[in-house]
């Protein structure tokens, strides 16, 4: 009987699931989206039990459409929006809603924890202190939600992001993978283990923490009532991870960028840990008995601005008109749109910096502000990119993710970083690399020397732009950046 694999792709705004063959062909794909809360300014959340419910419909609906029934899948592989914070009960309820990464609740609390003890975080957890991660958002319900550390102090309450939550729904085991650890601001990644130190920081009880696995290996088997059949669930990476992997960027100095609700570039550095101010140091995976490390640098707020446009100022109707409207223009007429939404991430940091449009004339249309959209978020991975090649060695850049079909974006791309860009035939590099990790643990694959041979390059983009108006472009873009700073601070916002 001819198998395949099942990949879980967790998102901020949707679940998705994918099937995939030996070939990593997709079969059939089943996405359901799920509301987003925002009780207060600069808060968002989500509902467990709707992530719940949408992978579940999702994992149904992939199956159906791929034709396959429950017994054909060889494994599960899940992939999922990273930092965002749960706390259930062992019955798998939830016990408040997920604090999703975006959240800036706890920015204060960071703030002052950043000034003391920043340089030691960094050192330990290779992450830049900031509320982005769950460890301040851990905190914060267990002081803030009334009952919740008492029972936390009982042994009552589990902690987890998105993917423990998922495989703990789906198997009862409560697990994460090394790459889900490395960014909770809690995990120290030379030593491989929870740190006792961050632990006491951040006044956390051990016993809520998931016991940390490697990304490919089986966690446990889906309960029968759930989709009918008992499935092994064996590869577990956060969605930038399990994208680095499914580029099959396996070698030092690869780099990828997946453009989605925000963008994230990440470069291979192989055994070694490398260290940069304004860049995250992460676990790509753990395979094999070893952790491979990356670089990092995350950009909160890219496709969000996109559906802003959408359904914010609603100047247009869909992501893909965009493409269209940017082309309109011969250039951008000195408009810069700065989406600093909640704050900037790499290589910025700043949390207070907040969403700016600057150059508008009586000129100026919807047309300036679609391309405006999509050049920021090709400047936002230039300065990503540039703080990289410090460390590594950079060719090209792989791309993946829903604005990898926008051809003016992907061209511009290639322009303001004088580089090609590469995207591939299978554009769910996330969940296809989820399925390759699931896979490899039980055998479906051999190893990633077969699953080198299965990325294919679809559309390759070349720089043409010349180098002055290139760099006359991206200073712009700075001057533009200095002035969306700490402008919450300066409006008490």
């Amino acid at each position: 009987m001819e198998e395949f694999i099942l990949s879980l792709d967790e998102g901020t705004t949707s679940a998705r699931a994918i099937v995939f063959d030996r070939e990593s062909n997709i079969l059939g794909i089943g996405q359901y989206e799920f509301p987003q809360h925002y009780p207060k300014p600069g808060w968002v959340e989500h509902n467990p039990e709707e992530i719940w419910e949408a992978q579940l419909r999702a994992i149904k609906s992939a199956i159906k459409r791929a034709k396959v029934e429950p017994g054909q899948i060889a494994a599960i592989g899940v992939t999922n929006q990273r930092e965002t914070t749960i706390v259930w009960d062992r019955s798998g309820k939830p016990l408040y809603n997920a604090i999703v990464w975006q959240c800036r609740r706890t920015a204060e609390m960071v703030e002052e924890i950043k000034r003391e003890y920043g340089s030691l975080i960094k050192k330990k957890t290779g992450l830049v202190p900031d509320a982005y991660f769950s460890a301040s958002k851990l905190k914060w319900l267990l002081d803030n939600v009334p009952g919740l550390r008492e029972k936390a102090e009982r042994g009552e309450v589990l902690f987890g992001t998105v993917d423990t939550f998922l495989i703990y729904r789906l198997t009862g085991e409560h697990v994460t993978d090394y790459s889900n650890a490395s960014r909770t601001m809690l995990f120290n990644i030379k030593r491989l283990e929870w740190d006792d130190e961050l632990l006491e920081l951040f006044n956390i009880p051990e016993g809520v923490l998931p016991e940390v696995r490697e990304s490919s290996e089986v966690y446990g088997y889906t309960k029968r009532d759930i989709l009918g059949a008992e499935i092994p669930v064996s590869g577990d990476a956060g969605d930038q991870q399990a994208a680095l992997f499914g580029q099959a960027a396996f070698e030092t100095g690869m780099v990828k960028a997946t453009y989605g609700t925000g963008s994230f570039i990440l470069a291979n550095t192989g055994k070694t840990i490398r260290y940069s101010d304004n860049l995250l140091t992460t676990i790509a995976w753990g395979l094999g008995g070893r952790v491979t490390y990356a670089l990092e640098g995350s950009i909160f707020i890219t496709g969000a601005a996109v559906q802003w446009l959408r359904d914010g100022v609603k100047i247009i109707k869909s992501a893909s008109e965009t493409e269209e409207l940017a082309t309109k223009l011969k250039g951008n007429d000195g408009v810069y749109f700065v989406p600093a939404f909640v704050g900037l991430g790499a290589p910025y940091w700043d949390q207070f910096a907040r969403g700016l449009i600057i150059g508008i004339t009586r000129g100026t249309g919807r047309e300036h502000l679609a391309r405006a959209t999509l050049e920021a978020i090709a400047y936002l991975t230039r300065d990503v990119i540039e703080e990289m090649e410090r460390l590594v060695g950079i060719k090209e850049l792989r791309v993946d993710g829903g604005a990898t079909a926008n051809d003016f974006l992907m061209g511009f791309q290639a322009n303001i970083l004088n580089r090609r860009v590469v995207r591939p035939v299978v554009k769910e590099t996330t969940a296809l690399g989820a399925a390759y990790l699931a896979g490899l643990a039980v055998d479906y694959w051999n190893d990633i020397e077969e699953i080198k041979k299965l990325w294919k390059a679809e559309k390759v983009f070349e720089p043409k732009m010349d180098e002055e108006t290139r760099e006359k472009l991206y200073r712009g873009w700075k001057e533009a950046v200095k002035r969306a700073m700490g402008w919450a601070k300066v409006v008490g916002n």
